[in-house]
């Protein structure tokens, strides 16, 4: 794995791609701290798409509401 930061991959951003290309994993980091990873699209793969679950699921009217007994557990006076 290799890690460049980003002032070193603008100039070495060719090498940089033809390596990632060959399966090699690249991390680009700015300050020092790794930021992004440089990976090859792969073919044919189609966007995700969304809806699938559409109609299948139900959430509760009080999915929203924290029981006391959890409240307390985490140190939270229920109201």
């Amino acid at each position: 794995m290799e890690i460049a930061d980003i002032q070193e991959a603008r100039n070495w951003l060719s090498r940089l791609v033809d390596r990632a290309l060959e399966g090699e994993e690249i991390i680009l980091a700015r300050e020092g701290k790794p930021a992004v990873r440089l990976v090859p699209l792969r073919e044919g793969e189609a966007p995700r798409a969304g809806g699938q679950w559409k109609g299948k699921v139900r959430i509760a009217e009080d999915f929203d509401e924290l029981p006391d007994d959890i409240a307390r557990a985490f140190g939270i006076e229920p109201e």
